[in-house]
């Protein structure tokens, strides 16, 4: 079985009183995180809350107004911080020139930090039942404060769907921003795996800046997702922020936070309404082929000059935890390949010769078999391949460099 995690956003509607309820708690919750994370950035960063209970939980009984569920929670939530850092130092290693200028890449752990992660905005981390829970027939959502428990009224348009269908309540953050009180709570289901089998349909997914997705699938039908709109609506945002940051001024600066957030937004939007379209076009028991853009740049060299850093900012990675997650909610999924010479590789005669992809006209063109197709499209083919191989049960799928055939 496969566990489905999603977050649930509800709207709170506190009234005055109850609003700065909810902020004094928030603010002494940010206030003990920042200093628990101080602890353990001081003490050789030991991630186990139990340890760090030990350490820190009768002091804190006894200064602070927060109840011992919420005290546990505040470790939980500084220790999280903490892994979810780590994790992405080990994505992304340090890389230099070594004094030969050959590039070396070594990995990063927390001892590399120069200071304590600080939690900026107040926040809150409640427990179902013991800090939250839903009261008179699921209207009104009651919550844990410094003084007593506060009831009031919430919405959750759009997510109705997972009151029901077996999804399971976990821990809720409670979020202020914008003047907005919201509570997100993470929710689970658990659903059926991927199985292998006859039934299977592969499609491999080339992914680019032109094209965001170009898709293959074995019935050898493409699809071709452009990213003509996206490029010229990252060229607007850049020239936004290149034309704040010149100002250098303070509302400039206030203005540059609101445009990074607005992009985001819209980034994120972007990348859920291309997986969410991909998984409703081919359906259950697909596997989705990607490859494993880890340290990989795009040639950018078709593109304004404007435009060449694209490929460094768009989350390609948000994409496929995009699609990912919606995949095996109907018993699909997710597998990265190697990249190697798979934009390079004839798909009919098996020839990789890289000159003979053309990224000026996006044509592939083999001077072996004559064979001519859209650069991406081929790319698209030679991922399918190597997922019909992880199919056959070769975990370890890579093309492999042949020059000549017979």
């Amino acid at each position: 079985m496969t566990v489905l995690g999603r977050t649930l956003k509800l709207r709170l509607y506190p009234n005055t009183i109850q609003a700065t309820q909810l902020s004094a708690m928030s603010q002494e919750y940010q206030r003990l995180a920042n200093l628990t994370s101080q602890w353990v950035f001081d003490h050789d960063f030991p991630l186990s809350p139990l340890k760090i209970n030990h350490a820190l939980y009768q002091s804190f009984r006894r200064t602070s107004p927060l109840n011992s569920q919420m005290i546990q929670s505040v470790f939980r939530t500084v220790v999280a911080r903490y892994k979810t850092v780590l994790a992405q130092m080990k994505q992304h290693p340090y890389r230099y020139q070594d004094e030969h200028g050959k590039w070396v890449q070594t990995s990063e752990d927390l001892t590399w930090l120069f200071k304590p992660i600080h939690f900026s905005r107040p926040q809150a981390d409640l427990v179902r039942n013991s800090n939250y829970s839903f009261v008179n027939d699921s209207t009104e959502v009651s919550l844990t404060t410094l003084e007593k428990r506060i009831k009031m009224s919430f919405t959750i348009k759009g997510f109705e769907q997972y009151f029901q269908n077996g999804w399971k309540l976990g821990t809720a953050r409670l979020v202020h921003s914008q003047g907005k009180w919201t509570l997100h709570i993470g929710i689970t289901k658990k659903v059926a795996d991927f199985a292998v089998g006859k039934q299977n349909q592969v499609v491999g997914i080339d992914r680019g800046l032109c094209f965001l997705a170009t898709t293959y699938d074995r019935l050898g039908k493409t699809l071709f997702f452009s990213g003509q709109k996206i490029l010229l609506k990252r060229k607007k945002f850049l020239e936004n922020r290149r034309r704040l940051q010149s100002k250098g001024t303070k509302s400039a600066k206030k203005k540059l936070k609101q445009l990074a957030r607005r992009e985001n937004r819209w980034m994120t939007d972007v990348n859920h309404r291309l997986s969410k379209t991909l998984v409703a076009a081919y359906g259950p028991h697909t596997l989705f082929v990607l490859e494993d853009l880890t340290n990989i740049t795009f040639n950018t060299d078709d593109l304004p000059k404007s435009l060449r850093n694209s490929h460094r900012s768009w989350s390609f990675f948000q994409l496929e935890s995009f699609l990912t997650y919606k995949a095996q909610a109907i018993q699909s999924t997710v597998v990265k390949v190697s990249p190697a010479y798979t934009s390079q590789r004839c798909p009919k005669c098996g020839l990789i010769e890289k000159a003979n992809r053309h990224h000026e006209i996006h044509e592939y063109h083999c001077h072996q078999c004559q064979y001519r197709s859209n650069d991406d499209r081929l790319g698209a083919m030679n991922i399918a391949l190597l997922g019909q191989e992880w199919l056959s049960g070769d975990k370890n799928q890579k093309i492999k460099r042949i020059t000549t055939t017979g």
